[in-house]
């Protein structure tokens, strides 16, 4: 039982012990002799949090090859909530790759993407009909969105906010705020982006209301492009690589009423935040908001690449036939893991076990909070959550405590992510199956960190 909360489901079963143990300096010998390779055979331009090469992984727990156990606060960046090498998720996979690995859903379709795009449309929120398409990843899901929110408009522009990620390809790095690594050196990007204010309420004026932010930002819509114009405003309901940041109450309320009034749509972004993440299947539920169109990924299958999105019939079927697609788009294989991901979710009630997560470590972040002067803000929803570091006295970003901090819990065998416009967040994705245990030994090494600054 996570943090007091009503007794849910007992955990999926694990085939790894679930505890920390290093038996070497991280990285070992065998991550060093990959290393070696690696840096011989992979271009220097792609990144790796960690220096230790994975060999295993199950529920929590992440294992290198040297045989070092860790514990996984980051979820391969909210992929595996319903564990690394979920049973069900693997004895889908294995059921399917038996059967048939491709034939492209544009050539001889499978029922199994019409299965996933029929619970898309069930668990997206909003009443309405709605139709369901499959990619692979978030950003491309993202471009397909933007694709049918300019057709079924008629309309170029798309609004998006300070702070946001959305991908690394053309498109989504025009959508994207932050510049480096994402965008530097990478231009010129895709036109008709606008980008606007957020709702930030630790960087915002004292007292400013999710209303007053959404109006902040869509007079300046209707001043530098005017909302005839508007073709859709993109957010993550609450924003990822951009810090974790929760907007006000009523933001996204607000931002969406001026999308009906004005005739552009909503589009929420959910890659990071969808599948009972923020203890909802979706974030926007959170704040009421039925969005036009829905984006999702990451956490849809369970580390196999899928992407959908989902969104009112008449918008999805406005596009032409041949209008949407690609050759790997909903591939069989992740169809079927998508499937196995979502009955774990709903077998297990994972939204509570976020919940339950967010029971059990906010009151500890906080904490920790009064106990130093490094941390400026914590926050987050469910298995959401982020404390954001800040030079002593001030709410100036220290980037550098943020690395120190990942640094010294990567060294004790705990894998955590950094994030934010300045780099100064520390973020937690653990899996929504963590045992609670091995949750609360991975936050007192975190606590260590912080504390050891």
């Amino acid at each position: 039982m996570l943090g007091g909360m009503t007794e849910a489901p007992a955990l999926p079963p694990t085939r790894l012990p679930q505890e920390r143990r290093t038996v070497t300096d991280l990285p070992g010998p065998v991550s060093q002799q990959l290393a070696a390779r690696r840096a011989a055979a992979v271009t220097a331009a792609v990144g790796s949090t960690m220096p230790v090469y994975a060999a295993d992984a199950d529920g929590g727990v992440v294992v290198d090859v040297d045989g070092n156990s860790l514990i996984d606060l980051g979820s391969g960046i909210a992929v595996t909530s319903v564990g690394n090498a979920s049973p069900a998720v693997v004895a889908a996979v294995q059921e399917q790759v038996a059967r048939f690995t491709h034939t492209c859903f544009m050539i001889t379709p499978y029922e199994g993407y019409v299965a996933v795009c029929e619970k898309l449309n069930e668990l997206t929120p909003g009443s309405f009909e709605k139709r369901s398409a499959l990619f692979n990843s978030g950003a491309e899901a993202v471009e397909n969105a933007v694709k049918v929110a300019r057709k079924a408009t008629g309309r170029s522009a798309v609004a998006v906010v300070d702070h946001a990620y959305h991908g690394r390809t053309n498109l989504t790095m025009a959508l994207t705020a932050k510049n480096t690594p994402y965008k530097n050196g990478f231009g010129p990007f895709a036109g008709e982006i606008y980008r606007v204010p957020t709702s930030y309420p630790f960087r915002d004026p004292e007292g400013m209301t999710g209303e007053e932010a959404a109006a902040r930002a869509t007079r300046q819509l209707e001043v530098q492009v005017g909302a005839g114009n508007v073709a859709a405003v993109l957010i993550e309901p609450i924003q990822g690589e951009g810090g974790f940041i929760e907007p006000a109450p009523g933001f996204l309320r607000a931002l969406a009423q001026w999308c009906a009034d004005n005739g552009a749509l909503f589009i929420a972004d959910e890659v990071q935040t969808g599948f009972c993440r923020t203890g909802s299947w979706f974030a926007a539920e959170h704040d009421g908001v039925e969005p036009d169109i829905v984006v999702t990924a990451k956490g849809i299958a369970g580390g196999l690449p899928l992407a959908g999105i989902t969104g009112r019939a008449e918008l999805l079927d406005a596009v032409h036939k041949g209008g949407l697609g690609g050759t790997y788009g909903g591939n069989p294989v992740a169809c079927a893991a998508g499937l196995a991901s979502i009955e774990t979710m709903a077998q297990y009630d994972l939204a509570a076990r976020a919940r339950g997560i967010a029971e059990l470590t906010l009151p500890r972040l906080r904490d920790l909070q009064k106990r130093t002067d490094r941390i400026g803000d914590v926050r987050g929803r469910g298995a959401m959550l982020a404390m954001e570091l800040v030079q002593p006295g001030t709410d100036e970003p220290d980037s550098a405590a943020a690395t120190r901090i990942s640094q010294a819990c990567h060294a004790q065998g705990v894998i955590v992510l950094t994030a934010g416009s300045f780099s100064n967040v520390i973020r937690l994705l653990p899996p929504l199956v963590i045992g609670e245990e091995l949750l609360l030994e991975g936050l007192q090494v975190l606590e260590e960190a912080v504390l050891a600054l």
